[in-house]
This record gives C-alpha cells, structure tokens and sequence, in this order.
C-alpha cells in the first residue's frame, strides 16, 4: 500500500464538509488540519472528523511542512488568491469547481502551477461516473470515428440556490460567486464534454444569458441576485469540432435528454446513457450494462479506484499511482467558454478566444 497523503483542508462550509465526508472514506488520505474564519464551526467539523488541528488563518496551516496536499473549498472568487499561496507555499491543490472566477484568475491559478512544479487538480465529479466512463471507452475504442459534434446540457426546472429554497446567497451574487448557473452547473457538463472530445482548442464563442423567471420578492431582496439562470451557447473548436451549451437553473421546460457526443461512426449520450450506430441501412440505438462494465474494470484491472471519485483519482496520482487527468487545463477552457458566453451575451455577437482573454479581468477577493 502507498503511503497515506497528508492534506489540509481550507473552509468548513457546505463543500468543505462534502469533501472531508469523501476523505473519511478513501484509506490514502489523512487529513490533519482545517482552516476557517469561523473558529467555533471550524472546531466542531475537526472534531466531527477526529482532525486534530484548527486554524482560523489559512496562512498558517500552509506554514506545516507535513502537509503535502491543500483542499480550497472556498467560493469562487476565493479560489485564485488561496491557491496561489498555497502553491508559493510548496503544496499540491485539490480546488472545487470552478477553478476561479474569471479566466484570468484560471490563468494565474494555472500559470503558477506550472512555475512551481505543483500539481493542480479541479473537482469534476462527472469525470468518474459510470456514464462518462463508459462513453471514454467507447471513444478511446474508435466505436464513435471521427468525432465532430458535441452537446453539454445542464438542466433544472426549478434550482436556484438560496432563492428556490436551498443553499445560501453567497451562490447568486456575482462579487463572490462571478455567475450563476453556467458556473455552479455547467462547469460539469462543459469540461467533462471537452474531455470526451480529447481537450481541443477553443476558437470561437457565441451565447446569451437569461435571467427572466419570477423569483419571490422577499427573497429577492435578502439574495442580492444579480446572475444567470440561463446560459446558451455555440462553440467552435480546432479539428472542426463544435459545441452547443444549454445549462439551466430555471426554465418553464421539461428536458429529457443530456449531454452527447457525435461522430463519423457513432453517437452517444450521456445521460440517459445510449450508443447509436448503423450497420448498413440498419439503424441501430444500443442501451449499456453500465453496472456489468464498472464492475469487470474492478476486477480484471489495477487502481481502479482512482476511477471512482475526484478524491480518489487526486490521492492516486498524488501517491504516483496515476497519472493525473488534466482538469486544470479542462477547467481553464471552461472557464474561457464560459467567460466567452457572457462577453457575447453583452456585445450581442460571436467572440473570439482571444478577445475573452484579452478583456478578462480579475473578480479575486481581497484577502
């Protein structure tokens, strides 16, 4: 067995606390401290999770020497700041989805793993279910040819944090979320698709946000809601591949079918899961034992564990059993797609990649 890794964990909040529940269950991680700005909340998780040591100054918990790896379970626009310190400080980053609020935060996040010669890893949950597992097996087999079209679809009737009954304001205010649906959800659904499509180069965006479905009135003013409950777009990718993006916090609509991946040979979607390819004049719609397949790749191949969850696949390249899958570089084109969206939706017309790097601009909180 490879040696435990020793991590710090930094905020205690709503994502903290699913990340430690995950940690309590993977043999290889160990971790020894927490950090919060709420100290009695801080303490009552630590001792929840028999985590000996608290700090409300994440600064000194990344001063420990023991500690290998750091968790960011912070919101978006404090993603950027912290994990920058904590890679000046010689540590590895696990960091919850989005990678930051803005593509130019993303940039700075990614430019400095690579000066530093740290690892940095986005939490992709959809990466490592059965689903998007089983469509990387069949694109990896050359069952779908040359791929050419993609769907990233991302859908709730009615989901709204805090407003729609569940979650807190901090979700839906631009200054420390830096959007809404696009960044709590589609982050999800776009990586996970540039992922099946082998990670190609973003070239062109085009997109249009909405914000139009009724919210009730009190909670409107206790939120601060001032971002998207809608975002659409259309993407053009290197090799001739495109994208249309649909995430959805709130829509009057009833969306049975999501994400999908088109090719020469074949198609599949994601959830529900399906295959479709003729034989001939036949056409042929395929349903998979999802269950079956997991199940053998358990069996018949080594460290399938890091197939299984986000945490797992960062403690298994962690202890060098892995390679780590790319979700830094997912997550920075995601982040550019995204920030794409908006800048379109503002100018009312197609933008180029390089136009949203040249106008991002840091949303950072001060720390």
């Amino acid at each position: 067995m490879a040696d435990p890794v020793r991590i710090g964990v930094i905020g205690t909040g709503q994502i903290g606390k699913h990340h430690l529940n995950t940690y309590d269950k993977i043999p290889g991680a160990q971790v020894v401290a927490v950090a919060d700005l709420n100290e009695a909340e801080a303490h009552r998780v630590a001792e929840l999770h028999n985590i000996p040591e608290v700090y409300t100054d994440f600064r000194e918990l990344l001063k420990r020497d023991d500690i290998v790896a750091v968790d960011v379970a912070l919101h978006n626009n404090l993603h950027a700041p912290v994990t920058v310190a904590a890679f000046e400080a010689g540590k590895h980053i696990y960091c919850e989805k989005p990678l930051a609020g803005s593509y130019r935060d993303a940039e700075w996040m990614f430019n400095t793993a690579q000066q530093t010669g740290r690892m940095l890893h986005m939490q992709l949950s959809t990466l490592y279910s059965k689903e998007t597992r089983a469509a990387k097996y069949l694109i990896d087999a050359g069952k779908l040819g040359k791929l050419y079209h993609a769907r990233s679809v991302g859908f709730r009737r009615r989901g709204r944090p805090f407003v729609d009954g569940y979650g807190t304001a901090n979700f839906v205010q631009k200054e420390i979320s830096a959007g809404g649906a696009m960044y709590d959800m589609g982050v999800y659904h776009i990586a996970s698709t540039l992922y099946l499509l082998g990670n190609p180069e973003v070239l062109n965006i085009t997109g249009q946000t909405y914000q139009e479905t009724p919210i009730d009135p009190d909670r409107l003013a206790k939120s601060g809601y001032n971002v998207e409950e809608l975002g659409l777009g259309f993407v053009r990718l290197g090799g001739n591949i495109t994208m249309d993006i649909f995430e959805s916090w709130a829509i009057h609509a009833d969306m049975k079918e999501g994400s999908m991946v088109a090719g020469s040979e074949g198609g599949v979607r994601i959830e529900p899961f399906g295959f479709y390819y003729n034989v001939g004049d036949l056409e042929l719609n395929a349903t998979a034992n999802l269950d079956g397949f997991t199940w053998r790749r358990g069996q018949l191949r080594e460290n399938v564990d890091a197939e299984e969850s986000s945490q797992q696949h960062w403690i298994a390249a962690l202890q060098g059993r892995v390679p780590l899958i790319p979700t830094a570089e997912l997550g920075l084109k995601t982040m550019l797609i995204s920030e794409g969206i908006y800048l379109s939706s503002q100018l009312g017309h197609e933008v180029t990649a390089d136009e949203v790097r040249k106008n991002s601009k840091s949303s950072a909180m001060k720390l």
